[in-house]
């Protein structure tokens, strides 16, 4: 048993350090919940891209949502370990950052280093979707809101609908017309020289990429900034741990 003098000495600094590890918690908790909000956020806003993709590819948010729901529960136990001041708990605590610290520093390097990869995948995905366009199944939709939303036609220009069995049918789809001109119509699309000054110019692929590059970008920022954050826990955790150990500090 350490001496009274030592422990009154050591009381304080206990106190200090259980009183940051709470706020970090707390503050721990609240990162959670915003990865997993960037989770829910990313689904539902990239879920049209994403659609596109190979489905190995698609599980990113789910990631996000998961590892944002493990954060809130484990938040939640650091808050509960810092007031037992348990040694073994307050090391656990420590553990799971250092673990999440490193899980979510190498999704984000992989990330980086694999986005020519899946750049790649995403053209190749999109110029599929465009050669089997019938404008009814869920590649067809995607390729369909793309082209709305972002204002563009085909992959690299709208001549690359000419190479499609779909054109030869029905012409342009409705999709490319540009809402800036009242004469788009059906009829107009089927006319490749008068669909030629109607549809957007500009094709999808390059605006979707940099769409997606600046919206994962976000994501990834949010990322790596909440993993380094971890480190800080860390500390605390260790320390208030060590002091409870080496001082045989008991919670009243």
């Amino acid at each position: 048993m350490s001496p009274p003098s030592r422990r009154l000495q050591t009381k304080p600094v206990i106190t200090c350090l259980k009183t940051f590890l709470i706020s970090y918690s707390l503050v721990f908790w609240f990162t959670g919940v915003i990865l997993l909000g960037v989770g829910v956020w990313g689904k539902v806003i990239l879920e049209t891209y994403f659609s596109l993709a190979p489905k190995e590819g698609t599980n990113a948010p789910y990631v996000l949502i998961g590892t944002g729901a493990i954060i809130v529960i484990f938040g939640l136990f650091g808050c509960f370990a810092t007031c037992r001041g348990s040694p073994w708990m307050l090391k656990l605590y420590a553990m799971f950052l250092t673990l999440v610290f490193l899980a979510e520093l190498v999704a984000g390097v992989s990330g980086f280093i694999f986005r020519h990869e899946i750049k790649d995948t995403l053209g190749t995905a999109f110029t599929k979707a465009v050669k089997s366009y019938n404008s009814t199944d869920s590649s067809s939709t995607a390729v369909d809101f793309i082209q709305r939303k972002l204002h563009c036609c085909g992959v690299k220009n709208y001549t690359d609908w000419e190479e499609t069995a779909y054109f030869k049918e029905s012409g342009f789809p409705l999709s490319c017309c540009n809402t800036d001109i009242a004469t788009c119509t059906p009829e107009s699309l089927k006319d490749r020289d008068k669909a030629g000054k109607e549809v957007y110019q500009t094709g999808c692929f390059a605006l979707v990429t940099s769409m997606m590059e600046s919206n994962l970008g976000i994501i990834a920022g949010i990322s790596f900034g909440i993993a380094f954050f971890q480190l800080i826990g860390v500390f605390l955790a260790c320390c208030l741990s060590r002091y409870i150990t080496n001082n045989q500090y008991e919670m009243v």
